[in-house]
């Protein structure tokens, strides 16, 4: 309980600093058809190094800055369910030398706060890059060894099952909620600032339950660190089909990630197009497709409209869930 006091206290803190940095004023756009890149582009990730988020947008920059002749940087900015990163984006001149690793977070983040001091509509689609399930891990520790025994362990065990989550109105935090609801059981949430912290404490036995992606879960699975008593996709995993799904758990959820790449509003639209034409072939790539392939997650591109799309998606479906559970944050 100490912990989550000093970490919500922690997190405004961190929200207010940034805040307050974001009122200074934007520099004119300069990205024009003709001159774009003329310098290095930066892509500010949520989330911490090494993690499911990163990983995928590490191997991109790499390769677009091959194909743009100009470095592409990549910035981690975790804390404040990537509110951190989507502030320091929307804070640089809106020229598309700035990117941000967008994600769920992006969109639910203007529901959870009353004010966000940012709009779904203040952020420009590039492309997705990638989609994903979750797979559900839980200490060796636990007892339960089926996702039907967990749930029996946790009524005979008010409470005493805990979960990590990446914030408040997190993916994690919602589909345990859900679970909460549809089956009766009680959790309690702590906060971690990326998956990989998450994982490391269910893999040493401090944390029951995590809802991650399978990039970061399923390697520790196969070590035999953690167990996985189910995914949240309509189908098993390729590389886990001992694995049940939810549903075949008899469990009606079904869930999944995006992830893509993201800039300022008013980002000029030739920058934003030759972006989009660079990114897509690397998606494409036989290299991409390998990286996710033992992963769980689903190489993907599209057009900015396409995950535009995605995007007003992702608000429809979470604005009901924030409002049953309360999720509302000052």
């Amino acid at each position: 309980m100490f912990r989550i006091v000093r970490e919500t206290r922690a997190l405004k803190a961190s929200i207010l600093v940034v805040i307050t940095a974001a009122l200074s004023p934007f520099a004119a756009p300069d990205a024009t058809a003709g001159d774009y890149p003329a310098r290095p582009i930066r892509i500010v990730v949520g989330f911490t190094a090494g993690g499911p988020t990163d990983i995928p947008i590490r191997f991109l920059a790499d390769k677009l800055g091959s194909e743009l002749g100009k470095p592409v940087v990549v910035e981690n900015k975790p804390g404040a369910g990537s509110m951190l990163a989507t502030y320091d984006m929307l804070n640089q001149p809106r020229d598309g030398y700035t990117l941000l690793a967008c994600t769920y977070f992006d969109p639910v983040n203007t529901l959870l706060y009353k004010d966000a001091h940012y709009k779904v509509s203040d952020i420009a689609p590039v492309s997705l890059i990638a989609r994903y399930d979750y797979a559900i891990a839980v200490s060796n520790n636990n007892p339960a060894r089926t996702f039907a025994e967990l749930v029996q362990y946790g009524k005979a065990n008010p409470g005493k099952l805990n979960y990590g989550h990446l914030g408040i109105g997190s993916s994690q935090n919602l589909v345990a909620k859900r679970l909460e609801k549809v089956t009766g059981i009680s959790m309690t949430g702590i906060p971690y600032k990326g998956a990989a912290d998450a994982l490391h404490e269910v893999a040493s036995g401090q944390l029951d339950l995590f809802v991650g992606p399978p990039f970061a879960v399923m390697p520790l699975y196969e070590g035999k660190q953690i167990k996985v008593l189910a995914v949240t996709g309509k189908e098993r995993l390729a590389s886990a089909l001992d694995v049940p799904t939810l549903t075949e758990s008899g469990i009606p959820i079904v869930t999944f990630a995006w992830l893509g790449i993201c800039a300022g509003a008013g980002t000029p639209q030739p920058a934003i197009n030759l972006l989009n034409s660079k990114i897509t072939p690397i998606l494409k790539s036989d290299d991409y497709r390998a990286l996710l392939a033992t992963s769980g997650s689903v190489p993907m591109s599209s057009t900015p409209q396409e995950m535009q799309d995605v995007i007003d998606d992702t608000v429809k479906q979470a604005a009901p869930l924030v409002d049953e559970f309360d999720l509302h944050l000052n």
